[in-house]
């Protein structure tokens, strides 16, 4: 059996989930998530918990288990705490401004570039420099960043880019290094 999947989830007492068939809607103080769950697993709330089994042990069913276990814990978190990812930006020049719902980016190319994030998360620039993406999808808020940092990723000889707050950027030395 599944490790991740024969885990009970705890149902904080203000999460409200509802089973419908496949169609699984968890709402919270931050707001609601649903999704679908196909294949042979069964979710049933007992009390304040909610257990996952299965009806046979094909392949596919055993990875579904412990998949939708752990996306249905995501979502019960994400509607209580929600959550968050730090961006910073490394350069000189390199600034984040927030006008309106847009985000404008200068990073070092000829133009600004302007990126619209979608209703779900909320983006707040604290100082130039950094930019924090936040919401209740712990998939969409891990795009939206993944996508800012696609426009300028952090380079290993200066360093420059756009990375996570905790990421390690590996340094290379350049071609004088070498003599």
């Amino acid at each position: 059996m599944s490790r991740i999947g024969k885990k009970l989830i705890e149902i904080p007492g203000n999460v409200k989930v509802d089973i419908k068939d496949t169609h699984i809607t968890v709402t919270g103080p931050k707001g609601t998530l649903s999704m679908d769950i196909t294949g042979d697993i069964n979710v049933k709330i007992e009390g304040t918990e909610l257990t996952f089994t299965r009806d046979n042990d094909i392949k596919k069913n055993k990875a579904l288990h412990g998949l939708y276990r752990a996306l249905l814990m995501n979502m019960i978190i994400g509607v209580t705490d929600g959550y968050s990812k730090k961006l910073e930006l490394v350069g000189v020049g390199y600034k984040a401004e927030l006008r309106g719902n847009m985000l404008v980016l200068a990073l070092g190319y000829s133009h600004p570039i302007i990126f619209s994030a979608p209703a779900d998360v909320k983006l707040e620039v604290p100082i130039p420099t950094n930019i924090l993406i936040s919401g209740i999808d712990k998939q969409l808020v891990g795009a939206v960043a993944s996508k800012i940092r696609s426009f300028r990723e952090p380079e290993p000889y200066k360093g420059k880019g756009i990375k996570y707050d905790t990421e390690k950027v590996r340094r290379k030395a350049g071609k004088t290094a070498a003599k």
